[in-house]
């Protein structure tokens, strides 16, 4: 199935065009001609069964043919973490994540980070990849990166979790944690770890602490760590 992303379609409209990106990958990559049959994605969960009617490596026009659409996971995951010092690790952390399954994204940059710019139009063409490569049809949000104060703000989840060890009190991993069927977020601290007055934040905000398993984990494999156990939890 040759998948591709048009984030708007309207299946009443006669004639349809991909974006020129996708018609590139189309004429040029897949060499499609009129007449062959394609999927079209808007990343709101809906799948249209298409077929090209003018093959351009610039504007390639479709026409759909009917429509399937998924129903939202019954939970929902959202990972909220601090870009890493490489870019290239935290690029790796959003089409993994992707694949796995995640409904968002938010980044922040907290009192350790190191890195304080996001190219986010590159992330979204990651995420778009990621979601065509495991067909899939729902596109997760990513959230532009807003001070740790200002993310704490904007976390409506009822299951709220900082990634992080506790110096007094035995550790609870978030696999233990979570219950099943739950909207989720997950704080990832940066390189340099939260501070002590951020962690406080976050408790006072509902997080609980809770950990990710016995070993010192990276930023970007922290981070999808606790993606695939909230996605492992609810199979």
């Amino acid at each position: 199935m040759h998948l591709f992303y048009q984030p708007r379609v309207d299946p009443a409209a006669s004639v349809l065009f991909l974006p020129e990106d996708e018609s590139r990958h189309a004429a040029k990559t897949l060499r499609l001609n009129n007449g062959d049959p394609i999927t079209v994605t808007d990343g709101q969960g809906n799948a249209y069964s298409a077929v090209i009617t003018a093959t351009d490596p610039r504007r390639c026009a479709f026409r759909v043919l009917s429509v399937e659409s998924a129903m939202p996971r019954p939970f929902s995951v959202r990972v909220c973490v601090a870009p890493t010092k490489s870019p290239d690790r935290i690029e790796w952390f959003v089409e993994k994540a992707v694949e796995v399954g995640i409904e968002r994204i938010s980044f922040f940059f907290g009192q350790h980070s190191e890195r304080r710019h996001l190219k986010l139009d590159r992330l979204e063409k990651i995420a778009v990849a990621a979601m065509k490569q495991s067909l899939q049809t729902y596109l997760p949000q990513l959230d532009e990166p807003v001070s740790f104060g200002e993310l704490l703000k904007t976390v409506g989840e009822a299951q709220r979790f900082i990634a992080h060890l506790p110096d007094n009190e035995p550790p609870v991993g978030l696999a233990k944690t979570a219950t099943p069927g739950g909207q989720y977020a997950v704080l990832i601290g940066p390189e340099g770890d939260f501070s002590t007055n951020e962690i406080q934040q976050a408790l006072n905000a509902g997080f609980r602490m809770a950990t990710l398993g016995n070993t010192r984990l990276r930023t970007e494999t922290a981070a999808l760590t606790a993606c695939q156990y909230l996605n492992f939890l609810n199979q």
